[in-house]
Formats: structure tokens, C-alpha cells, sequence
């Protein structure tokens, strides 16, 4: 009762001070903004801007998914480690930001907390819960409008799994001078074992066998072109969909077979074929570490997203604009090489664009100096890409961690308060370092927080369902160091509007005529996202952006 109360409180509050902000005298003025449509009264200009914006999301697959590393999110039962009771606790969080669907790292039973080791494909790991907790929060996500995906993990289980364990008892008795047959023990066909030394295997300890194991030694693969194999993959789908599940996030997608693009093509063409055909609207989603033409082999399959790497992370296209290695026009040349190249392997390619995830180091150190607008441009400029755009818990507060594993998965910084029942331990092994930016509970308060710029790039990009839908389409007379400018053409018989996207990605203010743009007297300023207190104007023509700032054009 009292975590539930502590979160309604919390909420409460959010929404009154965002009103006081909007609603105050402090502040305000009468000076008119964006061509004399409407004065802010706020001292950050996009609150009162953006504040009549309507959601305006079409029920598909083009969606913004917050990622929840399960371990470390929130925990609701005292115990140090996040479960499903805690996300269920908060939904209303995940909500109140905008996003629309939830991605949990895998829940399975495992002895790692990373729980990418399977022991059982068919159950709930109970550090995490029950299956009846896993079903409530399928209920509660549903009834909010938000989908949950679950991590698939189908390139190995761990060592403890059933069908590992059977197949190596199987071993273990057979004579020496005997061949394995899988009639006699069908998990043998389930892994890839040899009784010679190979690459990528690992001694099987009592035996002159070896069994593939590239990641890890207590991470067996699985033999992924076993029909065997391929039924327990299907009736596992069946399962988790059965439960409610609306879809999947396929791991490591590029490590099905070694040095083989082909056969990991062909497996993703039946995997998302099989659950297709359980249920023709299941999602799925591909993590392919790789770059964007190996990217484009794999929407071969058909599988409706990959996760767009190359424009993620501290080496990533979005954080070389963003530091000036790349001009801010090559943002539009990288979305439209992208859509190019995805497109013509998969005309109904959702990208998966994002820009962190619990294997990389967190946004809020790639940027040493900065104190907020940096991080919140290079997000934005994520989030507006087309797709299915994914954010990684705690990014949207500017959370750090960086070096070894434990530390990128770190327990969401909920509050200061050390009695915080919420609060996860987080990893063992997990360095002990000081956050950047304040916690979720004082960054809900205030105005030109992270938290804030992030509820208001999601309530723009919901707002316009051509963000997310439309193809892009460089405005290139606005394209040039420092703004990018683009359109997002959905098409006419779709009823929706496009828009012309227009970002200052450098500190300086920057001056734009667009009386040049085809259609420019009837262009309607129609969401503003401001990093600080200066305000966007548009003014006979002229859009004045303040540095780090967004204008979107409607007509």
C-alpha cells in the first residue's frame, strides 16, 4: 500500500507542478512567438506550446518501447531485485511518459542475473515472480494500451537446462566406441557436439566430447537447423503468446550460425513465419550488432524490425553529429540511406531505432561537460527517426554507467531517499559511482529536466503519427552544419498530416528563411522542443532556433 500510494503521489505531483509551470506568473510575458500564433506564458516555451497536443497513435506496429532490465527496474518486495510486481507498480510512469509498449530482458529461471542463460523456456524465474504475476502485468500493460515483448533467447541456454543436462547424461553413458543416436536421446540433436577439439566448442568435462559454446562455456548452442530444435521454438512462441505476450525481442540475430548470413536469414524467415502463424500480428524485433548493409541482407526474412546499430552509441552515427565529426545534414543522408537500403529488402520494414541498451555505456557520459542539452538533442534525434523507437530505462533521466556489464544495468534511480522501498541493489559486482543528474522523483519536478524534454519529445512524436510512419524527405535549401531539416511524407490516403521537422543540432542560435519551402505561406509552426529557456520564434517567414532546439511544421 505504501509503495502504491508513494507512486500515485508522485504522479499527482508531476502533473501539478507541470500546470504551476505552464499556468504561474513566473515567467510569463507577452511577446509573441512562432508568427504571432500563440504567446508563451511558460519559462520553458514547449509546455505551454505543446500542451493541447492530442495523442494520435494508429494501432500498429510503429511504436515507442521502453526497455526494462528486469533485475534492476523496480522491486516490490524488499528483496533487492526487481521483479514484475515492480514494473507493474509502474506503469503509470511508463504512461505518463508516452510510451506505448514495454520490452523486458529475459525472465526466465537462470542462475545469472542477466537471465540470458535459459534454464526453462516455459516459466517465470522466481526471483521475478509467478506466472499469475507475469499475467497481471500482461492485463494491466493491455488495459493501458501498452504491448509487451519478450526476449527470445535462441542461440543458446544454459548449461542447466533439461535438455542440455539430458543430452550430456546421454553422453556420458555412451561407449566410447559407439555413435550418438538421436532416437535414443533426441536432446543430443538439440546442441552441437563434437569429439574434436573445434573453434568455438568447449571440453565436455568427464567425456572425449566438446559442444559448441561461443559465448560463454555455460552458455551450450543450440543446433538451430535441428527440426526438433525448430518445434520447441514454435510451441515456446505458442506459450508466451498464449499468455499474452504481443511479441518478441530476438537476441543476437547475427550469431544464429558462424560466418553464415544466409542460414541466419533463413532461420529468421522461419521464426517469424512461425509466429505469424500463432498470431499474424506478432511483433518481432532483431538485435543485428552489425552495419547497416548486413542489416538490410537480414529484412530479408521478412522480420518487421532490426535494431538500426550503426546510428547508436558513443561511436554511432547520431553521436558523431551531434560533436560536430559530421555535419548536421548528414543526419537527413544517414535516415534516407537507411530507409533506402532497408526498404528495398523489406517494403514493410519497421526500423528499430534507438540510441543505448543495457550492453552499451550510458548517453549521459559521452558528453563530459554537458549539463543537459547535448543529451537531450542526440535522444531527440532518435526518437525521430521512423519505427518502432526503443529507449532504455533510466535514460530518461540521464542515468550513468559505463565499463563492465554491471555497471551499464544499474538499478533505476527512482530517488535520493535510502529508504526507498523500490530501489533495487543492482548487479553484484556493480561498481559504486555517483549519478550526473538528479533523480526521477526531483527531475518530475522540474520544468527543464531530462525527464521532462523526454515526456515531451514522445508527446510530439505521438502526436504526429508521420514522424514515426512517413518516409523522410531532405529539405536541403535548410540542410547544413549545424540544422538538419527534413520531411515526413505519410501519404495522402492515410488522412494524416505531414511535417517538416527543422533541428539546431549546435549551441548557437541559427536563422532560417523558409519562405523558399514549396508551400511556405501555408506552413503552421505546430510543436516546439526547447533544451532551455530560449524561445523558437516564426516571424514573416524566418524561423529563429535556439541552440539545441526542434520546430515542427504542419500545413
Amino acid at each position: 500500500m505504501r509503495k502504491e500510494n508513494r507512486s500515485i503521489c508522485a504522479v499527482l505531483l508531476s502533473t501539478v507542478l507541470t500546470m504551476l509551470l505552464c499556468l504561474s506568473g513566473c515567467g510569463a510575458n507577452t511577446d509573441q512567438t512562432a508568427g504571432g500564433q500563440k504567446p508563451a506564458v511558460s519559462s520553458v516555451q514547449m509546455l505551454e506550446y505543446n500542451k493541447d497536443l492530442e495523442k494520435n497513435v494508429p494501432d500498429d506496429k510503429y511504436r515507442t518501447t521502453y526497455e526494462i532490465f528486469v533485475y534492476s527496474f523496480c522491486d516490490s518486495n524488499g528483496d533487492g531485485i526487481g521483479d514484475l510486481n515492480g514494473i507493474r507498480s509502474r506503469l503509470d510512469y511508463i504512461q505518463d511518459l508516452g510510451f506505448d509498449a514495454i520490452w523486458l530482458t529475459p525472465i526466465h529461471p537462470s542462475s545469472t542475473y542477466h537471465k540470458y542463460d535459459v534454464d526453462d523456456y516455459r516459466a517465470v524465474d522466481p526471483a521475478f515472480g509467478t506466472m499469475e504475476d507475469f499475467e497481471a502485468l500482461v492485463k494491466d500493460c493491455h488495459e493501458r494500451g501498452i504491448h509487451l515483448y519478450l526476449d527470445l533467447v535462441l542461440n543458446h541456454t544454459s548449461d542447466d537446462n533439461g535438455w542440455f543436462r539430458a543430452a550430456v547424461d546421454y553422453l556420458r553413458e555412451l561407449p566410447s566406441d559407439w555413435e550418438p543416436d538421436s532416437s535414443y536421446c533426441r536432446y543430443y540433436d538439440y546442441y552441437n557436439f563434437s569429439r574434436q577439439a573445434q573453434d568455438g566448442y568447449a571440453p565436455l568435462e568427464g567425456t572425449d566430447w566438446y559442444y559448441e559454446a561461443r559465448f560463454w562455456s555455460e552458455m551450450p548452442d543450440l543446433n538451430l537447423a535441428s527440426q526438433a530444435v525448430r518445434d520447441e521454438i514454435r510451441e515456446i512462441m505458442a506459450f508466451w503468446l498464449g499468455k499474452g505476450a504481443d511479441g518478441f525481442r530476438l537476441d543476437a540475430v547475427t550469431s544464429y550460425f558462424t560466418v553464415n548470413p544466409e542460414a541466419n536469414t533463413e532461420f529468421l524467415r522461419f521464426v517469424t513465419e512461425a509466429g505469424r502463424s500463432i498470431d499474424p500480428d506478432c511483433y518481432f524485433v532483431g538485435e543485428a550488432w552489425t552495419d547497416r548493409d548486413t542489416i538490410a541482407g537480414l529484412y530479408g526474412s521478412g522480420i518487421d524490425s532490426l535494431f538500426d546499430f550503426p546510428f547508436a552509441g558513443l561511436d554511432g552515427f547520431i553521436v558523431n553529429i551531434v560533436n560536430g565529426t559530421y555535419k548536421a545534414s548528414d543526419y537527413v543522408k544517414g535516415m534516407l540511406l537507411a530507409e533506402e537500403a532497408y526498404g528495398n529488402a523489406n517494403p514493410d520494414f519497421v526500423d528499430a531505432p534507438f540510441y543505448t541498451n543495457h550492453d552499451m555505456a550510458r548517453s549521459a557520459g559521452y558528453f563530459g561537460t554537458d549539463q543537459g542539452p547535448v543529451t537531450k538533442m542526440a535522444y531527440a534525434m532518435s526518437l525521430f527517426m521512423t519505427g518502432n523507437s526503443f529507449v532504455y530505462y533510466g535514460e530518461e533521466i540521464g542515468m550513468k554507467g559505463a565499463g563492465k556489464d554491471e555497471n551499464k544495468r544499474a538499478p533505476m534511480y527512482w530517488s535520493d531517499d535510502p529508504d526507498d522501498l523500490d530501489m533495487c541493489d543492482g548487479p553484484p559486482d556493480m561498481d559504486d559511482f555517483p549519478m550526473k543528474f538528479p533523480s526521477a522523483a526531483d527531475q518530475m519536478q522540474d520544468g527543464l529536466s531530462l525527464w521532462t524534454w523526454f515526456r515531451e519529445v514522445i508527446r510530439v512524436r505521438n502526436a504526429f503519427p508521420a514522424i514515426a510512419r512517413g518516409r523522410t524527405e531532405g529539405e536541403d535549401a535548410l540542410c547544413d552544419d549545424s540544422v538538419a531539416a527534413f520531411w515526413r511524407r505519410y501519404g495522402p490516403d492515410t488522412g494524416e498530416e505531414d511535417v517538416l521537422v527543422v533541428m539546431n543540432l549546435r549551441a548557437e542560435t541559427a536563422e532560417k528563411d523558409l519562405t523558399g519551402v514549396s508551400g511556405s505561406s501555408a506552413l503552421k509552426l505546430s510543436a516546439v522542443l526547447n533544451t532551455n529557456e530560449e524561445k523558437i520564434t516564426f516571424d514573416s517567414g524566418v524561423l529563429t532556433l535556439p541552440g539545441y532546439s526542434i520546430a515542427v511544421f504542419t500545413k
